[in-house]
């Protein structure tokens, strides 16, 4: 039986599914909230429901994508062997990339509070490479590198990837940087 309150967590589920599909592929700078009700064929007053603002929303909507892709980068990870859980990650974390346009993460990046949540997340997943460093050194599926600073290293190049930097330098999308990190860190740890 649908009950009324799960009939509503599908529909908020639905709308920012949605809402991330929409800013995704087109951004989110130039939308208004007129614009984003009539694509997601709803009303304002149902966007109020989900957020206060249109910032309000833009933040909620970056938030959602992250959790998203990070369900999926696990998933991801789990099903792998110890050995190729780095990789695994790092390029589940590129493949959750490649659907975002460049206008939306040119949006991402000067708007402080969705830039801020990329930033976070940008963190949790560098803590998250550690420990699967960490892990396959333990395992001995990596040489005994150290764990701490092989992080770092990649910290650092997520943050270059968030920031654009890597794009300027080298011309890769956010999702081909983390593919070919993800290459030449499994390679260079490897037992």
């Amino acid at each position: 039986m649908v009950t009324r309150s799960s009939f509503a967590t599908a529909r908020r589920t639905e709308l920012f599914d949605g809402l991330v599909e929409l800013f995704l592929a087109e951004g989110f700078a130039h939308l208004t909230l007129d614009a984003i009700a009539a694509r997601l064929q709803c009303s304002k007053s149902t966007l109020y429901t989900l957020a206060g603002s249109k910032e309000q929303l833009v933040t909620s909507a970056t938030k959602h994508f992250f959790k998203r892709a990070t369900e999926q980068v696990e998933a991801k990870v789990a099903a792998a062997s110890s050995a190729e859980r780095i990789a695994a990650y790092l390029t589940a974390v590129g493949e959750a990339l490649t659907t975002a346009s460049a206008q939306f993460m040119s949006d991402l990046d000067a708007f402080a509070p969705a830039r801020e949540v990329y930033e976070q997340n940008t963190r949790i997943a560098a803590r998250r490479v550690q420990e699967l460093i960490t892990d396959g050194v333990a395992q001995g599926d990596f040489r005994g590198v150290h764990a701490t600073f092989a992080g770092d290293l990649v910290a650092t190049m997520m943050v270059r990837i968030q920031q654009g930097r890597v794009r300027e330098a080298t011309g890769f999308d956010d999702a081909s940087a983390y593919r070919e990190l993800a290459s030449i860190l499994t390679a260079g740890i490897n037992a």
